[in-house]
């Protein structure tokens, strides 16, 4: 009668732990300490993982204990187990949230109206049971619901030529993920400069500062705080303070204001993408953008992973 082979050795994951936290602390008390154990729970544990194993693991050494080779070789391979089972976890974590979790976006108006859009029906055609839920906000605001924990992600946009027309200071708490370049635009009525031949030529071939220096005499329309201070940064490159005397954010009337004949305007791109007015002209303003940025805290989740991705593809 031939022998039963031996018994295939059963080796717990607690174990593993403590036995990895023995070899990386030094002692039973220490390892019990950095698990938040009890020193009895860890001697018990590392019994267990002896009879378990069928080989003695550690040894006594004066008043404390070291491992043996079989317990060293057992230790590192303890290491490379729990690393291993960690990563399994958390893809495993990662697809459950694609598949059955929310992310929280939060983003300035002219994004919401474009760019969001088409990233939202992207990611819902990769990933249908993942949700979104969507808040508009300037950037400031966008960053202050991002940092408080409201949303995951945040789309916010940056004047990265000009100096002093910043939408956020420091961008280092956040992961920055470049979502694409927004130009910026002149926008008068049919009858303004940029209209006649010269200006548009300018504006393809000159300086912005050339461009705009046309509209020193102009009264001026501004937009948000960020956007009103890109104006004044920019009028302010060309050798003059805008005569600004009306101001909104809303940039359905910034062009209906423009085509009434009230002033002229900057506008982005995206701006002009969600809305064009049909009795507005507009030029872009040479070397002038904006840059679109999607801001995410930490490491982000996978469902807020995956809505920077298309965020991404969207803006290109």
């Amino acid at each position: 009668m031939t022998d039963a082979p031996p018994p295939a050795v059963q080796l717990d994951l607690t174990r593993l732990r403590v036995l990895a936290a023995v070899a990386r602390t030094g002692s039973v008390t220490a390892a019990a300490r950095e698990l938040h154990y009890a020193q009895p729970s860890v001697s018990h544990h590392l019994s267990r993982l002896e009879a378990e194993a069928g080989i003695p693991l550690l040894e006594r050494a004066g008043r404390g204990v070291r491992l043996t080779e079989a317990g060293r070789m057992l230790a590192d391979r303890a290491e490379e187990i729990i690393a291993r089972v960690g990563a399994a976890q958390r893809e495993l974590d990662a697809l459950a949230g694609l598949r059955a979790g929310r992310v929280r976006l939060a983003a300035f108006p002219s994004a919401l109206a474009t760019v969001v859009p088409d990233a939202v029906r992207r990611l819902r055609a990769a990933h249908p049971g993942l949700g979104v839920t969507l808040v508009e906000a300037e950037p400031p605001e966008a960053v202050a619901a991002l940092r408080s924990g409201e949303v995951d992600v945040a789309v916010v946009f940056e004047h990265p030529d000009v100096r002093h027309a910043r939408s956020v200071d420091d961008l280092t708490p956040f992961l920055v993920t470049p979502v694409m370049e927004d130009s910026v635009h002149l926008v008068t009525a049919p009858d303004g400069p940029v209209a006649d031949a010269s200006a548009a030529q300018e504006a393809a071939d000159g300086s912005g500062t050339g461009l705009l220096r046309r509209y020193e005499d102009a009264t001026w329309i501004a937009g948000c705080e960020r956007c009103r201070a890109d104006l004044v940064a920019r009028c302010a490159t060309a050798g003059y303070a805008p005569r600004i005397s009306f101001e909104t954010d809303d940039y359905v009337a910034v062009q209906a204001l423009v085509a009434a004949g009230a002033g002229v305007s900057l506008l982005p791109g995206l701006a002009l993408r969600a809305h064009r007015h049909p009795e507005v002209v507009t030029a872009p303003v040479p070397g002038a953008r904006r840059d679109v940025l999607a801001l995410t805290v930490g490491e982000p989740s996978a469902p807020a992973r995956a809505l920077v991705e298309q965020l991404v593809a969207a803006g290109a």
